[in-house]
């Protein structure tokens, strides 16, 4: 009987160990999904605003190639042409 209630208490010590590794196992995974969620929205907007600056250097160097310079609007530059 003894031998039987310690095999019980083992297992089931096992068993609670087993839960709780798992508890923190998916709280480091949850942590890992947050970082790099947030790394790919920085990384999404740094791509965005350098792909907006290369577009607005762009209409720059081709405005002043075709003789004009930008002038500023109140929202939006604009390309006058002489």
């Amino acid at each position: 009987m003894s031998d039987q209630n310690k095999l019980a208490k083992n297992i089931t010590s096992d068993n609670e160990s087993n839960i709780s590794k798992q508890k923190i196992h998916a709280q480091q995974v949850s942590i890992k999904s947050w970082t790099q969620k947030i790394l790919v929205v920085l990384l999404c907007m740094a791509s965005f605003y350098g792909g907006w600056k290369s577009y607005e250097s762009n209409m720059v160097n081709e405005c002043t190639a075709n003789g004009g310079q930008m002038v500023d609007g109140q929202k939006t530059m604009m390309c006058q042409l002489s």
